[in-house]
């Protein structure tokens, strides 16, 4: 029975591999312990509960208890306290997102209302959700929950004493309300700038020649999308060759790819139609900001300028009805070489965004040209080389060849018709112009750089065949999406799956195996993996040294599975 035949057990490995790829945490690393600013909210909130009780029971003429259920209440804030004290210590992560905040300060309208109501000393607390709601989500988060906690003071002051100490309310109500507006403010300048830090670092991450242009272009969309919430983004610019490349990246909650176009240069002016520099725009139906002064407006910050001014309306609006928005920011490139601009669509944008935009394509955009010129480079360098190879494979290979060829065809004619080796020199000679041929269609390609499949899956291909010859280990391949598009990569790949394969033939009795080589959720998976024969001993757990630092050069990361039917080795590399 054949190798091939062997393999019925492919199918299950197959099922077995897509069957942990959806599950959730299949090769997701351990838990890490919970976080410092984690640990220190839920800390505080039982020092303030605690501190509630105490304050309680050691001054009570201080203290207005207005019904019964004072101590329970309280006593009931401080284990909701330590219960989700105890729950973090154990649950590494635990979820602490706005709605916690929303259930303190109702509590907090409880303990106000339990303790005298405007006369309650515990007013202070609801300054605790909001500090940390603002300081950990923002401010539109923190604003949210200024205005919920005004409306529980009132809500609570009112039910005890009615609108006979109005004064009180009104002087705690606003004062609520504008310390809150402050810490929510302050709190959301903070969250913004640790994001902005965390994209331009991303961004400067993002830009690897091993990637190529187009990725770095791809994944910084992708980067500015989900910074901004936005609908979508879109890159206008122009490549080497000065054409222009138009590429638009959707939300993902749109599930959308990228799409990418060449536009003529009379279809582009409009969009080039903008000034240099930042540009906000908010159209007459964006949202409720129409409704506000200023909302309706078309701005622009010139380069070098660190004022606003006025823009041309109906540019924008032009542009505007292009992209299909409400609302836009946008900046132009700072390329050496040619020009272009970037979109940002979105109803709830500002002033900062646009100028924040600008300083992501003044960091990012240079690096990305000095990426396109070492491509470019390369790829004059490697068709020159290919020039010379294809030469020299002409001189040394091909002419001998021929040589031979005529060297035969002169030994069939000078043996004549009748001699018995005719049939033996006839197949000779057609053998040597066939093997010319091959050579000389091999020699056209390869000084063009055209290939009819992709130069991974050939290298790949006729690398497996010669495991088959050498080895008798007959290996499967399947390469499923757009594979590997990058040469860098593509070379980097074929070690890893050669040196995956090899570690089976050197290492295994396994007379079959396979490879899987497929887009996984962003990522390149490859799947390298065999049965264990039987009769051998399942293997001990390892780690193959050489496999591991080439993906970890890469960017990826190494599983290996072995059981007492297969061994597996998962790698994923981010594409």
């Amino acid at each position: 029975m054949s190798a091939r035949n062997n393999m019925s057990w492919y199918p299950d490995i197959r099922r077995l591999i897509a069957a942990a790829r959806r599950t959730p945490g299949a090769t997701a690393p351990s838990a890490a312990a919970p976080e410092a600013e984690a640990w220190m909210v839920f800390g505080m909130r039982v020092l303030l509960s605690v501190s509630a009780l105490l304050t309680l029971y050691i001054g009570p003429g201080g203290v207005v208890a207005s019904s019964a259920w004072t101590w329970p209440v309280l006593g009931a804030y401080v284990l909701h306290s330590l219960t989700l004290l105890v729950i973090a210590s154990y649950r590494a992560g635990f979820w602490h997102g706005p709605n916690i905040y929303w259930i303190d300060i109702f509590w907090y309208g409880l303990i106000v209302l339990a303790t005298g109501g405007g006369a309650s000393p515990f007013f202070s607390f609801f300054l605790f959700a909001i500090l940390a709601t603002s300081f950990r989500h923002g401010f539109d988060a923190g604003a949210k929950l200024t205005l919920g906690a005004v409306g529980i003071v009132s809500l609570s002051v009112v039910l005890v004493q009615g609108f006979q100490s109005f004064h009180i309310l009104l002087l705690r109500a606003t004062f609520l309300l504008a310390l809150g507006y402050m810490i929510a403010f302050w709190g959301g300048l903070s969250v913004d700038q640790r994001r902005r830090l965390a994209l331009l670092r991303d961004v400067s991450r993002l830009s690897n020649p091993r990637f190529g242009v187009q990725h770095t272009l791809d994944s910084l969309m992708d980067k500015i999308l989900r910074y901004y919430g936005a609908s979508t983004c879109t890159l206008l610019m122009q490549d080497s060759h000065q054409r222009w490349i138009l590429n638009t990246a959707h939300h993902p909650r749109a599930g959308r790819p990228i799409s990418r176009s060449r536009p003529d240069a009379a279809d582009v002016q409009p969009l080039l139609a903008l000034a240099s520099g930042a540009t906000l725009y908010r159209g007459p139906g964006a949202g409720l900001l129409r409704l506000l002064p200023g909302g309706v407006c078309a701005v622009r910050l010139a380069t070098g300028e660190k004022e606003w001014s006025k823009t041309d309306m109906d540019a924008c609006g032009h542009v505007a009805d292009l992209l299909d928005t409400d609302g836009f920011v946008s900046a132009s490139l700072p390329l050496r070489k040619g020009s272009g601009r970037i979109f940002v669509t979105g109803s709830r944008l500002r002033r900062g965004d646009a100028t924040f935009l600008k300083h992501i394509v003044q960091q990012a955009f240079p690096v990305i040209e000095t990426i396109d010129l070492l491509d470019r480079l390369a790829s004059e360098a490697a068709f020159r080389e290919r020039q010379t190879i294809a030469r020299d494979l002409h001189d040394s290979t091909i002419q001998p060849y021929i040589g031979l060829r005529h060297a035969v065809a002169a030994i069939r004619n000078g043996a004549g018709e009748d001699s018995p080796v005719v049939p033996e020199l006839d197949r000779l000679l057609a053998m040597c112009s066939d093997v010319i041929g091959d050579m000389r269609d091999f020699a056209q390609r390869f000084r063009s750089g055209r290939q009819e499949e992709p130069e991974l899956l050939v290298a790949l291909r006729r690398q497996l065949r010669q495991v088959q010859n050498f080895y008798g280990v007959d290996v499967m391949l399947e390469v499923q999406g757009e594979g590997v598009a990058n040469d860098r990569m593509a070379a980097e790949v074929f070690q890893i799956v050669t040196e995956g394969i090899s570690n089976i033939c050197k290492h295994t009795r396994a007379r079959t195996a396979g490879v899987v080589i497929e887009d996984d959720a962003g990522q390149l998976a490859i799947d390298i993996f065999n049965p264990v024969t039987d009769g051998a001993v399942a293997p001990k757990p390892f780690v193959p040294r050489s496999i591991a630092e080439r993906v970890a050069a890469v960017g990826g990361t190494l599983g290996v599975e072995a059981d007492a039917r297969q061994t597996l080795l998962r790698i994923r590399i981010p594409v």
